[in-house]
């Protein structure tokens, strides 16, 4: 047991103090979310909603969930159709998840709340007053990291600045030669893609992110206007180390957000049946293939896709 005899009882009573009013803020006192979920519940959903076929054993030890207790949560959300289990291929005695239609259908209105009610938090705010916040954030969350923890990550998704469209070709030259062994034809594809979006840019109804670890870049993604109607997805991309954070889920989810808000009725993109983890995040947020061909690009024998999703 932690000893806190020397602990000042005003301190203690000031954390108390302040987790009361951080709770009614956040609403953990009510259902949460308008649900008839838990908190715990929902974190649980979001997680698999975020992972990639995770291990039961790997979801309860990063949340820090007893095992009895998780797997209860997860009986439940089976028995609601929401989760799909599967014996590991690699280790038979580990069972596999994966949410379900029915389950992402679930999900999806309770991340537009959390979204919606973490944006109403800040709104009242001024900018300064907003980064300050934040930054107190993340100073708890340093402070009361557990000794010998890593340094919480700061996360920042911003606006193209000068020289950003220079590092997304660069990033996809690199990566698909590495990854994918694409050739140069492919960073000449994005070239022209990135000096088209900087001459032709329409802040109206266009918008592109960087995204940011601890300020060092390591992804984009970019909506273009098609049609009056029709807004596209481009040049998503994570760098390697910043993958496995959700981050490819969180940008995708920022273009739908502001094509919605412009009144787009359909966002489109155009990927290659190879590139795995960017499908899964496409279908995952609702976007279904509506056209393939097979064809030579790139130095590689190929299949495009035109994904689809109405907004």
């Amino acid at each position: 047991m932690k000893r806190t005899s020397s602990v000042p009882a005003a301190q203690v009573e000031a954390v108390r103090a302040f987790n009361r009013f951080y709770t009614r803020q956040i609403g953990v006192l009510d259902p949460y979310l308008g649900s008839e979920l838990s908190l715990t519940e929902v974190r649980v959903l979001y997680e698999l909603a975020q992972r990639d076929q995770p291990a039961a054993s790997e979801l309860g030890r990063d949340l820090g969930l007893d095992a009895g207790y998780l797997s209860r949560i997860l009986r439940r959300f089976e028995a609601r159709g929401w989760i799909k289990r599967a014996v590991s291929p690699a280790d038979r005695r580990q069972t596999l998840l994966r949410l379900t239609a029915e389950g992402k259908r679930a999900f999806a209105p309770l991340q537009r709340r959390s979204r919606d009610e973490a944006a109403g938090l800040l709104a009242p705010l001024a900018a300064p007053q907003r980064d300050a916040l934040i930054a107190a954030m993340d100073r708890v969350r340093a402070l009361l990291a557990p000794a010998g923890a890593a340094a919480p990550s700061t996360i920042v998704l911003r606006d193209p600045a000068p020289g950003d469209l220079g590092w997304v070709v660069q990033q996809h030259g690199d990566i698909y030669w590495r990854e994918y062994r694409f050739n140069s034809d492919f960073e000449a594809l994005v070239a022209g893609v990135a000096a088209s979006y900087l001459r032709h840019f329409d802040p109206a109804w266009e918008k592109g992110w960087i995204a940011e670890i601890d300020g060092e870049r390591v992804g984009s993604v970019f909506v273009v206007r098609r049609s009056r109607t029709v807004a596209q997805l481009r040049l998503l991309i994570l760098t390697p180390g910043a993958r496995g954070r959700g981050l490819g889920a969180r940008l995708t989810d920022e273009c739908i957000a502001f094509a919605q808000a412009k009144g787009y009725r359909k966002m489109m993109l155009w990927t290659q049946s190879i590139l795995l983890p960017a499908r899964a995040i496409y279908r995952s947020r609702g976007f279904e293939i509506v056209k393939t061909q097979p064809y030579p690009a790139f130095g590689q024998q190929l299949v495009s896709e035109v994904w689809e999703r109405k907004l």
